[in-house]
């Protein structure tokens, strides 16, 4: 496992922040078509149980938007990812089919209300990662989304630089259909209530769609 760490500057503006990190070997394949009957019917179900100005209510999202606040980034400018998922539902779109094991990520981040990050681990360089803070002019292109001004951005570095934020991961370690091994993270800043769930609950869907084996993970704590 990958170690994890929490730099002093995201500790004490985040103390309640909980981390769950999972890896596990996986298989890969083209979006399923049992899995997105799941997805289908939990987006029917947050249709019909929520409204879009209830969405910053939900607890892990206004904490995440709470830390950015804290951090100096606008959480409506830059909105937590699984905030965005919940309002594309809202707003009549479908969740973006992308392969199995990306949208089970988005699966357990709607589901959850977590924002996570998911990385190719042979992409990492080194054997840790940092939890800090972006940086001016620190470069950084999010997937889909060109250079990212993650100034204010809570974010995990390798050897090389920035992989993730809770609004988007990074370009160079994202996950693909050739990804085996997943580096899964889970962030917490409403604390450990439900974290423990979600990961468990990430553990099932990883065995039932990709063949999840060799399974690590771990709770970091500032």
């Amino acid at each position: 496992m990958i170690q994890i760490s929490i730099s002093e500057e995201v500790s004490k503006v985040c103390p309640d922040l909980h981390i769950l990190a999972l890896s596990c070997d996986v298989t890969n394949t083209e979006s399923d078509i049992l899995l997105w009957e799941e997805i289908t019917v939990l987006e029917h179900a947050i249709k019909e149980n929520c409204k879009l100005e209830d969405v910053n209510k939900l607890l892990p999202i206004k904490a995440t938007r709470q830390a950015y606040k804290k951090l100096g980034k606008d959480p409506n400018r830059y909105r937590p990812s699984a905030e965005a998922l919940y309002r594309r539902i809202l707003r009549g779109l479908p969740l973006y089919k992308i392969d199995t094991l990306v949208d089970i990520i988005n699966l357990i981040s709607v589901k959850s209300a977590y924002s996570i990050g998911a990385f190719d681990i042979d992409k990492i360089k080194g054997d840790r990662l940092i939890l800090g803070v972006g940086q001016e002019g620190e470069l950084y292109h999010g997937i889909g989304r060109g250079e990212l001004n993650i100034a204010g951005l809570p974010v995990y570095r390798d050897e090389w630089g920035g992989i993730g934020t809770p609004t988007s991961d990074e370009e160079r370690t994202k996950i693909e259909l050739r990804t085996t091994r997943l580096l899964m993270i889970v962030n917490g800043y409403s604390g450990l209530d439900g974290l423990e769930e979600a990961g468990k609950y990430a553990w099932e869907l990883l065995k039932r769609y990709v063949s999840a084996i060799n399974l690590e993970y771990m709770i970091i704590t500032p």
